[in-house]
């Protein structure tokens, strides 16, 4: 069982390579043009995907959010058949696409952080 957590681990990271690589050289759709895959999580008997994406533009833009996951879900037929090729598994893994929330709240702790150490530096002037 220990094995099977670890395949899936292994086949999560090489899906996320070639879905970035398949959206970049293959999808046309462009509204998937500005995504970027994060991570890939996948169920231990390798047959559902929850992929990850953020937007490299607009990214805390619901519309464009919305524009970028209906991309993906009209490519998901291309993806899906062809990363099981290239990753060599016997069935097509069900791909479902999320937008990546955690980058934002990341992203929103560092700015808060660099503000609190900017108002520090000021007061320290003073």
């Amino acid at each position: 069982m220990p094995n099977e957590v670890k395949r899936a681990v292994r086949v999560s990271a090489r899906l996320a390579r070639e879905l970035a690589l398949l959206l970049a050289r293959e999808v046309k759709d462009p509204r998937a043009e500005l995504v970027t895959i994060t991570r890939v999580v996948m169920t231990d008997d390798l047959r559902s995907a929850q992929v990850f994406f953020r937007l490299l533009k607009e990214g805390d833009v619901a519309e464009k959010r919305s524009e970028a996951l209906k991309g993906l879900a009209r490519a998901s037929g291309l993806l899906r058949r062809e990363v099981s090729r290239r990753a060599g598994l016997r069935y097509a893994p069900e791909l479902r696409f999320a937008y990546d929330e955690g980058q934002d709240e990341r992203t929103r702790i560092e700015v808060l952080l660099e503000e609190v150490k900017a108002e520090e530096r000021a007061r320290s002037r003073s």
